[in-house]
């Protein structure tokens, strides 16, 4: 069957693109232009940060752009080098080869490939939101410990030791003050450029003049640690060679990692592109783009590219409306790998390493946990354990991520294991809360009625039993027991269990069971098990309201007037 112009645009997004008049070309050129000139020089940082090759940044820069521009849904997304995932790849290669090698890079370009795939997959097979496991104080707590990490990475380049050892540090020659000026001048004037002038490319300028005055002052010729010779022209093809099932092995873990912290920094883009679009992000088709960028970089031999936030913010605030901005962004970078490269020989090695830093520290944000702490304290715990493993476990840092997943899942885990059941009684106005909480009278003497605020399922369906059989313990003239069971949204076969052992409990004991509100879901997978089969002691109510005056009636009488049960037809939805 022929496919239609939406299904071919759901697959291959740049069909959709706006078809552009002069003005449009005009505005988005000035905005791709003003990310070009950010993404070249963090481009080069970011290389040196993943050990590998420094053009390989620009590489990084070109044609996964493309690409994921291409096939992603977002339109105004940057995607190339970023902090995160080049820290994750010169942590995850540390212990396998030596920086910059043809070993080291080899290992990047398979961690790309295989990150790239794993994207791909997700996306094409619609599991994008299996990557939404990692909840915000997870993500927060390896945000703020990467930072700290990276920006310790920095300091050898920033205070003048680059290439020294702590012991050399101490004993050996003082360090390198031009170094210092430029490294802490460039962070002051990245600084004063975000504050006073968010627009202007002021990392480009800190290049330009930190060039020109390295060259001024022959900082190259008296040993001053430089960018050197960059080889100019565009990538080629690049395959990194066979891999051994251990090596395989080695990388898969760190791989799964890039994809995943690749994944929640595109998303934290994406989400405000699509939300001043005023569209829903289509987060698979993301996937699949940005998976094909890194499968573009990989090819290339480059390392991992990601949705960089803070140039998507610069590309927002630059007055991009469509992806033509990126798409001039790219001609930008092609035409700086053609006939630039020469011109950032002489920029010392420091100014790079403010630019990272810059970066960096602007993602520490100590406050956060304080707002947190306000909110859970748990949740807290679980965001300063994750901090606290990735710095723990550096280089490995990726345990920092699994570690806090793990406990984040725990913690969900605990509470589904422990649902909030509560004794309900008649408020004042109307509703019913928590009478213990609330210091409320029970609904009748010999009534327990209570609520269970969870699914009935395998995690929560002994808690629900235990409770009942309690109350059954401790209160022998027990006559009725009453589950309002609106919140109840669905039943798994070990709730339905559950249900079918606490009603066989309740009947052998002479004691009335009452149901109010079950909703269709639930109540059509308790029909299918047969355990809501008319009976003298089983009665069912649509709503808390009937189900009020029918107890009020049952337990200061002989018994309810009518067994109500509603057939699926008629119950609640």
């Amino acid at each position: 069957m022929a496919l239609n112009r939406h299904q071919l645009e759901r697959w291959f997004p740049f069909l959709s693109w706006p078809r552009p008049d002069r003005a449009l070309l005009v505005n988005e050129a000035a905005a791709g232009l003003t990310v070009a000139l950010m993404v070249i020089p963090q481009g080069v940082a970011y290389a040196a940060l993943a050990g590998m090759p420094l053009v390989t940044g620009v590489y990084a820069a070109l044609l996964p752009a493309l690409v994921a521009l291409l096939f992603s849904s977002s339109a105004r997304l940057s995607v190339g080098p970023t902090a995160l995932t080049s820290l994750l790849v010169g942590a995850s290669l540390a212990p396998l080869a030596i920086p910059g090698s043809s070993e080291w890079v080899a290992f990047a370009v398979w961690l790309t490939l295989l990150s790239g795939v794993m994207q791909v997959v997700l996306g094409a097979a619609r599991f994008g939101w299996l990557l939404r496991m990692v909840n915000s104080p997870v993500l927060m707590g390896f945000t703020q410990g990467a930072a700290v990490l990276i920006t310790l990475s920095q300091l050898p380049a920033l205070l003048g030791f680059t290439g020294r050892s702590f012991a050399q540090v101490l004993h050996g020659p003082p360090p390198d003050y031009i170094a210092i000026a430029f490294g802490l001048g460039g962070m002051a004037m990245l600084w004063l450029g975000k504050r006073m002038m968010p627009r202007f490319p002021t990392t480009m300028a800190l290049v330009a003049v930190a060039a020109a005055a390295s060259a001024a002052i022959g900082y190259a010729l008296k040993g001053g640690a430089v960018i050197g010779k960059l080889p100019s022209g565009l990538p080629s093809f690049y395959w990194p060679g066979g891999i051994t099932l251990n090596e395989l092995g080695t990388l898969l873990l760190p791989a799964f990692l890039i994809t995943l912290v690749s994944f929640l920094e595109t998303a934290s883009s994406a989400k405000v592109d699509n939300a001043r679009a005023g569209k829903l992000w289509n987060e698979n088709q993301d996937l699949i783009g940005q998976g094909l960028g890194k499968i573009a970089s990989g090819l290339t031999g480059s390392f991992p590219t990601s949705s960089s936030f803070s140039r998507s913010a610069i590309t927002l605030y630059a007055g991009a409306k469509t992806q033509w901005a990126t798409l001039f962004s790219v001609a930008v970078v092609a035409a700086a790998l053609l006939w630039a490269m020469p011109l950032l020989y002489h920029v010392p090695q420091a100014v790079l390493a403010s630019i990272v830093a810059t970066a960096t520290i602007g993602l520490l944000r100590p406050s956060a946990f304080v707002a947190l702490w306000r909110i859970s304290r748990i949740e807290t715990a679980i965001a300063l354990g994750t901090f606290a493993l990735t710095i723990a476990t550096a280089p490995s840092i990726y345990w920092g991520v699994l570690g806090g997943l793990l406990a984040a899942l725990a913690h969900y885990m605990y509470r589904h294991l422990h649902p909030r059941i509560i004794e309900v009684g008649l408020h004042p106005d109307g509703s019913l809360r928590d009478r213990h909480l609330w210091h409320l009278p029970p609904l009748a003497p010999d009534l327990y009625a209570l609520r269970m605020d969870a699914e009935l399922d395998f995690a929560s369906g002994s808690t629900l039993e235990r409770a009942v059989t309690v109350a059954l313990a401790q209160r022998p003239g027990l006559t009725d027991v009453c589950l309002f069971a609106q919140p109840i949204n669905r039943v798994d076969i070990t709730g339905a269990e559950v249900f079918g052992s606490i009603r066989r409990l309740l009947e052998s004991q002479g004691v009335r069971f009452h149901i109010s509100g079950l909703k269709l879901p639930a109540q059509q997978v308790l029909d299918r098990a047969g355990l809501l089969a008319p009976g003298p002691m089983l009665f069912s109510y649509r709503t808390d309201a009937e189900a009020l005056a029918a107890l009020s009636n049952a337990c200061g009488a002989a018994g309810p007037r009518e067994n109500v049960n509603p057939s699926p037809a008629h119950a609640g939805s």
